[in-house]
């Protein structure tokens, strides 16, 4: 398929700008596959869809605050780095993007506030990415702590223009959030609440974790048409032999397995076995990119929110849910003004 496919007018005013009031007062689109019928809901209906033996499989990935702002040595200018990945714990290296890029050269030091956290530049990765080592006198855990302190939730600012909010650090993460390494969050995932979890537990419905750490290749732009040659940068994931078996009595049974977000959808997918089952894997990188048209052999069912033109994760839900169905809901989805991106309306697809 091609980029231009994905193309449509989203008014501004449509992208949500703020949490929900509540975690689960988002709106939710239903879309049968089979029959193509839509139904508007609230997310709170979500307990309705499933029943025993169903799973829903959650990204426990945990965002971390991975958006620091320094200050470059002599000139004082002010640098904002934004952490991608940890490279090599022991010699502190980071795989980082910075702004303003024409200003950090190899051997630049950056200096955090008032901190003993410094940073210096030790090579180009890209036009914005650098390779940084820092210098701290602590040990990792106190080092991270830093970072914590110091460091922004990291919302698309892009798409959202305000300030990021104490709010932010609580609501741009899941309530399955237990494993620290992501630079954003596994958004579908946001509107659980534990009320919402206990419901469909006590109908016999299964929460089961897999873990990817989402980096910044998940929401950074396609730039050719022709969507086979795009390549997405790799994300580390790992899924437990739990999940696994959990996951595959499902399938056996017939039950519904729901991948709670493209990002589950795509770990699923990035570990089937022969015999078309889920199977193990430990600290494993994908670099999968899920795009019409695509077979399916785990997740029979998938919750997501709405997208922006032309994303990967609009991709992803069209590769899963049919492009045309997809992109006609999109079309409603605007004219019953649902709220997009991050913080915006839930669409689940059956």
């Amino acid at each position: 398929m091609k980029l231009s496919q994905f193309k449509f007018d989203l008014p501004h005013s449509l992208i949500a700008m703020q949490p929900k009031e509540q975690r689960d007062g988002a709106r939710m689109m239903v879309i049968d596959r089979a029959t193509g019928k839509i139904e508007h809901k609230m997310f709170t209906d979500i307990v309705d869809y499933f029943d025993d033996g169903d799973i829903m499989v959650t990204n426990n990935t945990r965002v971390f605050p991975a958006r620091l702002y320094g200050s470059k040595e002599k000139t004082g200018a002010k640098i904002e780095v934004f952490l991608l990945r940890e490279l090599n714990r022991e010699m502190r290296l980071w795989d980082v993007l910075v702004d303003p890029a024409r200003k950090i050269r190899v051997g630049n030091k950056l200096y955090f506030g008032e901190s003993d956290l410094v940073a210096e530049v030790i090579d180009n990765t890209t036009s914005r990415g650098r390779t940084i080592r820092f210098l701290f006198d602590g040990d990792h855990e106190e080092m991270m702590s830093t970072i914590h302190e110091l460091g922004e939730t990291p919302i698309p600012k892009e798409i959202i223009t305000r300030e990021v909010t104490d709010l932010d650090r609580e609501r741009f993460q899941t309530i399955f959030a237990t494993e620290e390494g992501a630079v954003s969050a596994p958004t579908a995932g946001m509107h659980f609440t534990k009320n919402i979890m206990r419901k469909m537990q006590i109908k016999g419905v299964e929460f089961s974790p897999i873990t990817l750490h989402i980096g910044i290749g998940t929401f950074r732009g396609v730039e050719v048409e022709d969507l086979t040659k795009h390549k997405t940068d790799s994300e580390n994931f790992t899924i437990k032999q739990s999940t696994c078996d959990a996951v595959n009595n499902a399938l056996d049974n017939g039950k519904r397995v729901c991948a709670i977000g493209t990002t589950s959808l795509k770990t699923l997918e990035s570990s089937v076995s022969a015999n078309l089952r889920l199977k193990a894997i430990d600290n494993s990188w994908t670099d999968k990119f899920l795009f019409p048209p695509y077979d399916f052999k785990i997740g029979n069912a998938l919750l997501t929110n709405l997208h922006l033109p032309q994303s990967i994760v609009l991709m992803s839900a069209c590769a899963f849910g049919g492009y045309e169905l997809i992109m006609d809901a999109y079309q409603e989805a605007i004219k019953e003004k649902y709220e997009f991106f991050t913080y915006g309306d839930s669409m689940l697809i059956l």
